[in-house]
């Protein structure tokens, strides 16, 4: 009992300022800027109207659908690249496949910010500043080494004797991993695809660099509503429970494989 009142409290403490900027989102910017914070407040909409340029005639529809394709298009990217690379260091391993895990993780060992000015200085070589391509591509490269971790731990535990029947019957490579492998792995390429989906969406200091109107995300245009002068604390609110929908609503709808994904091979 006390084990589950502890699970609770911790719950709760997690989930607090996520209602707490829910709440917020829904008080003005007079009501919102109280110290202490007014709870029991007016409730408005008027964070929601700023949000969507109803003072400032900003809308958020171009970030949000930068967000949306860079996010969407990278992950499908990561997933046709990353499930032959495991399929190769899992099912069947090339020679040397340790040295070749450590070295998509030793990629993750750099922080993202020591190689922010070489990548400045290539995207501006190449003009390729505020596309949303560069994005896409960066976004791709940064998720692919725990693409490739998470999907071998699935692959690995594909039975082999399916595989072989497989090939005995003619099936090529390619028909193996499309109408095989894919099948018994989906949850786990769903749990990936949600991982690397949340990754690029959230991704802020790459997006804040290297663009600028063109290819804005919406994590940089939520970043445009602090400023100085005025009061802005319900608007952001509000502006980041609207950022925050497309995770949540693709967390609940892939709730059921994301489990299933993360608890492969957890029981034989």
């Amino acid at each position: 009992m006390l084990l589950g009142l502890l699970a609770w409290l911790v719950g709760i403490l997690f989930v607090l300022p996520v209602l707490w900027m829910l709440l917020t989102s829904f008080h003005s910017e007079n009501d919102a800027a109280t110290n202490p914070p007014s709870l029991f407040a007016p409730l408005t909409l008027d964070g929601y109207a700023n949000f969507f340029g109803a003072s400032t005639g900003a809308s958020p529809w171009p970030p949000l659908l930068n967000s949306v394709t860079a996010s969407v298009l990278s992950t499908f990217l990561v997933l046709v690249v990353a499930i032959p690379a495991a399929y190769a260091l899992s099912i069947k391993p090339v020679r040397k496949w340790t040295d070749v895990m450590f070295f998509f993780l030793s990629t993750k060992m750099l922080p993202v910010v020591a190689g922010l000015l070489p990548v400045y200085l290539i995207a501006q070589g190449i003009g390729m500043l505020d596309n949303i391509w560069l994005l896409i591509i960066l976004y791709t490269s940064m998720n692919l080494p725990i693409a490739v971790w998470m999907m071998r731990s699935f692959l690995v535990e594909v039975p082999g004797e399916i595989l072989e029947a497989a090939a005995m019957d003619g099936c090529s490579l390619s028909r193996t991993l499309r109408t095989i492998v894919m099948p018994i792995v989906l949850p786990g390429i769903a749990a990936t695809a949600l991982i690397c989906f949340i990754f690029s969406w959230n991704e802020l200091l790459f997006a804040r660099v290297l663009t600028a109107t063109v290819a804005q995300t919406a994590p940089v245009f939520l970043t445009s509503f602090v400023t100085s002068q005025g009061l802005f604390l319900a608007k952001v609110c509000a502006a980041a429970v609207v950022v925050s929908l497309p995770v949540l609503i693709a967390g609940f709808a892939a709730q059921d494989k994301l489990v299933q994904g993360l608890s492969m091979g957890a029981i034989k």
